[in-house]
Order: structure tokens, then sequence, then C-alpha cells
């Protein structure tokens, strides 16, 4: 059993200065074609404060929208406030395309009442009700944190006082998945996040590692090599295993198509790792033509039209972004294992240092978690 505890007050100063940087830096400027006009005129009440802060920052990071005056608006967002009630609208002249109550702390009600609002304007998944966990050493050894996707909220998963590394999120939230040696060995564990309930899960003889998810949270897709040699597995919670991959090469990073059909992964059979298409049942792997000649760490995105990857450009890492339907593949930022936010515009990526947001379609990149240490290997809800 893990007990979840809040961090020292530091670490909370920490991630709340990213994610008043997030908030304090200009609104996102993108082409008229590409934005809506928005107007936010602020959240009223004897809790409001708090609250509008947070939905002008969550307008600004979701991409989707230019922040106007209100005569140049084509949608205005207000509301109100109080008895930990936030009452939020959206209108359209005199028309209101949303209104709705939103029950809880003024952040959490913020956070839902933004999504709504990319839902119903763009028919988009929002990001603000998100979570972002990573592995940090802040401690002196690495272990698993979790924080809201603009940093704040930033907690300690994991007191292994050992090596826990590779964490994945499950699509909704409810679990976590990583990499630990508590018992001398690389084993998967899974977290119940809401009891701190833990399991071993994959326990073989040799190493186990690299769990993701699949998109209804039943599955893990992971490396293992009870066998000898590094293979692809897929695992349910229930203890069922079946493997994927039979090569003299070492497979790792997976990541599932949203239909849960196919896996991309990494595979060093060509003597570089190179990305791989293969059946979520079997068979066999098929190279994915990227362009580039070292490639690690894929993520599908969720609307399976585009993968992020990380390249090696020099003597360092940088986060590539393909069309998989044929539209070639660009480097978008310097830094390493990418992951697609839920609206498939966004990815998270590590640089060391930091944790940045990046705004694929404008190039727009915001550091949302800074000042803990190395923090590196991000995973993200949906």
């Amino acid at each position: 059993m893990i007990r979840l505890h809040r961090l020292l007050p530091l670490l909370a100063v920490c991630l709340l200065g990213a994610s008043l940087q997030a908030a304090d830096a200009p609104t996102i400027t993108v082409r008229k074609s590409d934005a809506l006009n928005v107007a936010f005129t602020g959240i009223g009440g004897s809790d409001g404060a708090l609250a509008s802060k947070v939905v002008q920052n969550d307008l600004t990071l979701a991409g989707w929208f230019a922040l106007v005056q209100p005569g140049m608006a084509s949608f205005t967002v207000s509301g109100t406030f109080a008895g930990g009630v936030l009452q939020g609208k959206v209108v359209k002249g005199s028309e209101v395309v949303l209104s709705k109550n939103y029950s809880g702390s003024p952040r959490m009600a913020a956070h839902q009442f933004v999504d709504d609002i990319v839902e119903t304007l763009t028919g988009h998944k929002g990001i603000a009700t998100s979570e972002i966990a990573f592995v940090c050493n802040r401690s002196g050894r690495k272990e698993i944190y979790l924080a809201d996707y603009d940093g704040s909220n930033g907690r300690q998963l994991t007191h292994d006082n050992g090596l826990s590394v590779s964490p994945a999120l499950s699509p909704n939230g409810h679990r976590l998945a990583y990499t630990g040696y508590q018992a001398g060995y690389a084993d998967i564990y899974v977290i119940d996040l809401a009891t701190g309930a833990r399991v071993r899960l994959v326990k073989f003889p040799g190493t186990n590692s690299g769990a993701r998810f699949s998109p209804d949270g039943n599955l893990l897709a992971c490396t293992i090599s009870k066998d000898g040699n590094p293979e692809l597995y897929v695992v349910s919670l229930s203890g069922g295993v079946r493997r994927l991959t039979h090569t003299r090469a070492a497979e790792s990073s997976p990541t599932w198509s949203p239909n849960a059909a196919e896996i991309i992964y990494s595979c060093d059979e060509t003597g570089v790792p190179q990305l791989y298409k293969i059946s979520s049942t079997g068979g066999t792997g098929r190279l994915v033509s990227t362009g580039f000649g070292y490639c690690t760490e894929p993520s599908w995105s969720p609307d399976g039209q585009r993968l992020a990857f990380n390249v090696r450009s020099g003597g360092g890492f940088s986060v590539a972004v393909m069309d998989l339907n044929g539209g070639g593949a660009r480097i978008v930022a310097q830094g390493e294992n990418p992951v697609w936010g839920a609206d498939s515009r966004h990815v998270v990526y590590s640089t060391g240092s930091t944790i940045s947001l990046l705004d694929v379609p404008t190039g727009k990149s915001i550091p949302v978690i800074s000042g803990l240490g190395k923090v590196t290997e991000p995973t993200w809800t949906r």
C-alpha cells in the first residue's frame, strides 16, 4: 500500500511558480482562420478570483482561441463562483451555447468548465482536467510524481527509496503503471490512484519494463526478457500474458493505436532503433518509414492521425511529429519522451530540467514543471 503525501511546501511553490509562469505568458496567437475569437469577462462571486485565473490560463493554453475584447469576440465566456458552485456560461450574441454548474474547488470547477468550452466550440476533447506523471530525482532517488497538466497540485506518488521509472498513466487516470526495483529486479507495478493500493503485476525472471496502457485501460504492452531476449508482450490486469514479437533484436517503447488494433514500438533490428508496427494480437513487425535514422519513444495521437517520437540530432534528442496519412515527419522541439494529450493537438516532453507543453500547430512551448531537479519521462491522462 502506498500513501499519497503532499510534497514539502517548496515543491508546491515550484510547481505553482511554473503554473503562474504559464498563466502570465502572452496569449497564444495563431492565424485568424485557425482560432475562435473569445472574450473572457471573468468569474464573479465570492470565490471567483482564483477561478478566473484558472479559466483564463486554461483558455490560453488550449490553443483553439484568441482572447480578444468583447466587441471583437464571436463568443463571450463568463460565470460566477459562490458556495462551492461555479455557474459557467458561454454566449454567442444573444444565444446561450453553454450553461452549466460545476461543483468542487475553484481550480477543478474551472478546469471542467474550460474542457466543456473546448468540446462545445471545437468538437475536440479538452486537456484542462488532465494530469501528468513524471520521474523526478528531487528526493535523491528517482521517484514518480503527479501534477495537474499546468504544473499545479504536485505531489510525490512513490516513496520506494529506490529506482522508480517509466511511469504510464491509464487514459482515464485511475491507474499508474511503472517499473520498480524494490525486489532487486526490474518489475512492473500498478497503482490504484484512488486507494493507493499497489500490485507487482509483471515479475518474470529478467527485465520487465516500459508498460503502456491500452486505450480501455485493461491491458499493458511492455517489454519482457524472460525468454532471454527483450520482446514485446501484452499483459492483462488479471495476469494473462501474450507474446507479440519473436526476433533477435530488442523491442521497447510500445504505443497503442486508438482502436487498440495495432502497436507501434522501437526495435534495433537494423543496428539502430527504428519504429515498427505490429498487430496487437501478434505477427510480424513492419517498418514505419519516418525519414530519420534513429527513432525511439513513439506516442500515437488519440485521433489516430499522427505519431510523435524521439530522433537523435547531434549530441541530443529532438521531438518529431509524423502524419500517419503520408504527410511526412518534422522536428517540432528539442527534448525527449513526447506524449500526446487528449486533444491530439498538444504534446508534453522533457528537457531534463523542465517538462514543457507544446502546441504543435503553433509551435508555442511553455514550461509547466520546473525547479525540481531532473524531471523526465512524462505520461499524460486522456
